[in-house]
C-alpha cells in the first residue's frame, strides 16, 4: 500500500473538487509539516479536479518549496492532465509520469 512505505507520496482518487480539496489540504498539510525533501501527489485514480483541487495543489508547492523542498504531480489520466495544460499549470508543476519517475527525477 503507497503511502505506508513511502510516506512522502499521498495517493489520491475519484474527483477532486470543492468539497474534497478541503481534506487534500489536511493532507498536504500533515506531510509538509514532516517537511519531506520531496513531495510526490499519485494523480493516477484521480478522474477530475476543479479549480479548488488545483488551489490545494499550488499552495501546496509553495509550502514545499519555501522550505527547500521538491513537489512533483504524479500519473495525470488524460482528462486531469488536459485540465493542466488549459490552466497553463503543467509549466508550473513538475508533473511524471507515475510516482517512481517522480521519486528518481529526485
Amino acid at each position: 500500500m503507497p503511502g505506508k512505505d513511502r510516506p512522502n507520496v499521498l495517493p489520491l482518487e475519484g474527483e477532486l473538487d470543492l468539497h474534497v480539496s478541503p481534506t487534500v489540504v489536511a493532507s498536504l498539510n500533515m506531510m509538509i509539516e514532516k517537511k519531506p525533501k520531496q513531495l510526490v501527489v499519485d494523480l493516477s485514480r484521480v478522474t477530475y479536479i476543479d479549480s479548488a483541487g488545483l488551489a490545494a495543489f499550488i499552495q501546496g508547492m509553495q509550502k514545499v518549496e519555501a522550505y527547500g523542498g521538491k513537489f512533483a504531480l504524479a500519473g495525470l489520466q488524460e482528462t486531469v492532465r488536459s485540465i493542466f495544460e488549459i490552466s497553463r499549470l503543467d509549466q508550473v508543476f513538475q508533473i511524471f509520469p507515475d510516482v517512481d519517475a517522480a521519486l528518481v527525477a529526485a
